[in-house]
């Protein structure tokens, strides 16, 4: 009887582990399958700057990208433009349609044939475009090397160049945050090391100082995803602090 009775309950236990296993990994997937990242909690008026002879990886980013802008809160205002020689190409005015906005995004040229001197003067005219009024906050965001060449190649003059403080200024006066994800061009800061530092300090100078942030990790770039997930933090508790 108590032979009959064990073996009753060691099948039982076997079923009851067995059918755990089972679960286990329907679980692990349905957690890896299901990541859910914090999202942007308050409207922006922002603009998507991208510098257009970064290196083509740039291109693979784009989806992320889009995503990040489709799901910005309802009552967001977008603007696309790219920035290159001589010019601001505008694909997208400021909409708050975020579908339009996202699929206003094309990969970049990727060519020095289109670099610019420097990226400030575009974001300076970038600026000058915001809506004036409302109720959103409003924010830049710069994809670029953050290097200026146009009046020389030292630190003073990449770092403390004339067309970023002009950046500078524009967006303190008009309430515009500017926040700068790194990626080398196909220019220098694909090979040089000097011209990726001076790059790298110019993001860090301009977005610091309009109070935004800059986002990079070494001398290159793998994936946006963990800039996108630091922006969306840093945007929600910079919204936080000021309530």
């Amino acid at each position: 009887m108590m032979k009959k009775l064990y073996s009753v309950l060691s099948a039982m236990l076997l079923a009851v582990f067995l059918a755990g296993a089972a679960a286990m990994p329907a679980t692990a997937q349905s957690k890896k399958g299901s990541r859910v990242s914090e999202r942007v909690r308050a409207p922006l008026n922002l603009a998507v700057l991208i510098q257009d002879d970064l290196v083509s990886r740039v291109g693979n980013e784009l989806r992320e990208t889009g995503e990040f802008i489709r799901t910005l809160p309802a009552g967001s205002s977008v603007m696309v433009g790219y920035i290159r020689t001589g010019s601001l190409q505008v694909r997208q005015p400021f909409t708050t349609d975020l579908e339009a906005a996202a699929r206003a995004l094309r990969i970049p040229i990727s060519s020095t044939a289109v670099s610019p001197y420097n990226p400030y003067t575009q974001v300076r005219d970038a600026v000058k475009l915001f809506p004036a009024g409302g109720e959103n906050r409003n924010a830049l965001l710069l994809i670029s090397d953050g290097l200026d060449t146009s009046r020389g190649f030292d630190f003073s003059s990449s770092v403390d160049s004339i067309d970023l403080n002009r950046a500078v200024r524009e967006a303190k006066d008009r309430g515009v945050s500017v926040y700068s994800f790194y990626a080398p061009s196909a220019g220098l800061t694909s090979w040089n090391g000097r011209a990726v530092s001076f790059g790298q300090s110019a993001l860090n100078r301009v977005s610091n100082e309009t109070g935004g942030r800059a986002f990079f990790q070494g001398t290159d770039f793998v994936t946006f995803n963990a800039y996108f997930d630091r922006l969306t933090r840093t945007l929600n508790e910079q919204a936080g602090s000021a309530y």
